[in-house]
């Protein structure tokens, strides 16, 4: 299990500082201004300058993807319930994105803006859960179906 998990982390690494960079790409494209905003102003100044906050960014944006990955061999205790699945992963993601969060600038440092960030976080949550939830039911239940079709046959 170690081994997976640190497989997963070295994985999730590079792809969480992909993400990062897809989502700073999005935002730009949303102020539809044609500038590049890797950063938040907030965090250039708290860096001193643009390049020291691109790369910190960067590092925390690979720590996150690093976190999910390695917390996805929840996902495989099949002995656990889903509901504690869910719990602890959601307990981990919240305890690795949101300080990052908030160190890197992503949400106002004031109480409506840390509310309104884990609140976005938490329907984000839920609807990726939701989703991820149908198509395994929806793959359990193709499967399931071949299964009955061999038996069947095999009748």
């Amino acid at each position: 299990m170690k081994k997976k998990v640190m497989k997963r982390g070295l994985l999730g690494f590079p792809l969480g500082i992909v993400g990062g960079f897809v989502i700073t790409i999005l935002i730009s494209l949303g102020i539809g201004d044609g500038s590049f905003y890797p950063v938040t102003p907030e965090l250039t100044d708290t860096m001193g300058n643009e390049l020291n906050a691109v790369i910190l960014q960067t590092v925390l944006t690979g720590v996150i993807g690093a976190g999910f990955a390695m917390a996805s061999v929840i996902w495989e205790m099949d002995s656990w319930s889903i509901a504690k699945q869910s719990g602890i992963y959601f307990a981990i993601a919240c305890a690795l994105l949101l300080p990052i969060a908030y160190f890197a600038n992503w949400m106002k440092h004031d109480l409506t803006g840390i509310l309104s960030y884990i609140g976005i976080f938490v329907a984000i949550f839920i609807v990726v859960w939701i989703v991820q939830y149908c198509l395994w039911k929806s793959k359990i239940k193709k499967m399931n179906d071949k299964v009955q079709a061999i038996s069947d046959k095999e009748s």
